[in-house]
């Protein structure tokens, strides 16, 4: 399950969508996300659904890869949709008992389903396409203008980065525990959710000993180089829009046109 979570992970591949200037894919992963919870048409989501495995076959991110992903959820996932189907109240299809199932509820459910795989594997996308030093000048350079009213924006996207800079170092330092604990005779494998539950304490207290001591590390070693935030640094590398970046703006204006349209007047 620890090596099934890819957020946070770099896939290092040549492709369009790695090149593309990160203003672009933050701004596109943040519509593709808006039109995802404002589609309620299986016309909408068809539309949705060939853009966002456009984009994946533009990536060259293995398919797999991707999917590989939504293991970590599959419990939220099947939860929430269990929910929506059985107590989501309407036109009954199926009735036995105190269970019922409803149209509305039927309806309810996939389109969640729906939104919650894309919702991760659009993001994904961007997290496996951009590197995390590129997406911290991208949101810092997206939020400039916020620096107006006093918001800290490159505080927010420094923050962000070491984030994701410590996802995949948590998850190898969790894997090494994991080992470790295992050697010494514990079982994580246990039906027994009690003793399922006592099992985590010997994995979760060094987990969070390590954490706070790679953070206290982080932080001495930016007081030692004498980082003071965003004020007055330059970059090496400055983000400048091209030719493709306009490209792909307007293959996400057109992806919401006829999302829209076709959302609107349900062909489907």
């Amino acid at each position: 399950m620890i090596r099934d979570i890819t957020i946070g992970q770099f896939y290092p591949v040549e492709s369009p969508i790695h090149k593309l200037d990160p203003r672009v894919k933050l701004m596109s992963t943040l519509l593709f996300i808006i039109s995802l919870f404002v589609f309620d048409s299986f016309a909408g989501y068809v539309v949705a659904t060939i853009f966002l495995f456009g984009v994946i076959k533009a990536s060259r991110v293995p398919i797999k890869f991707i999917l590989k992903g939504l293991k970590a959820v599959f419990f939220l996932l099947l939860i929430t949709t269990v929910f929506n189907l059985f107590l989501t109240p309407g036109e009954p299809l199926f009735s036995l008992g105190f269970i019922k199932i409803t149209k509305e509820g039927l309806r309810l459910s996939l389109f969640i389903a729906l939104r919650l795989v894309y919702l991760i594997m659009g993001s994904s996308i961007m997290t496996l396409t951009t590197t995390p030093n590129d997406l911290t000048d991208g949101l810092e350079k997206a939020l400039w203008p916020l620096r107006k009213i006093k918001v800290p924006v490159h505080e927010i996207s420094m923050t962000m980065s070491i984030a994701l800079r410590f996802i995949p170092i948590l998850l190898e330092e969790t894997d090494k525990i994991m080992k470790a604990q295992m050697a010494r005779g514990a079982d994580f494998e246990a039906k027994n959710i009690i003793k399922k539950a006592k099992s985590l304490i010997p994995l979760l207290v060094p987990l969070f000993v390590s954490a706070f001591r790679r953070a206290n590390d982080l932080a001495m070693a930016m007081e030692a180089r004498c980082y003071r935030g965003g004020e007055g640094r330059t970059k090496m590398k400055p983000l400048i829009y091209k030719k493709r970046d306009y490209l792909g703006y307007g293959v996400v204006i057109l992806y919401l046109v006829v999302g829209f349209i076709v959302n609107r007047y349900q062909f489907i």
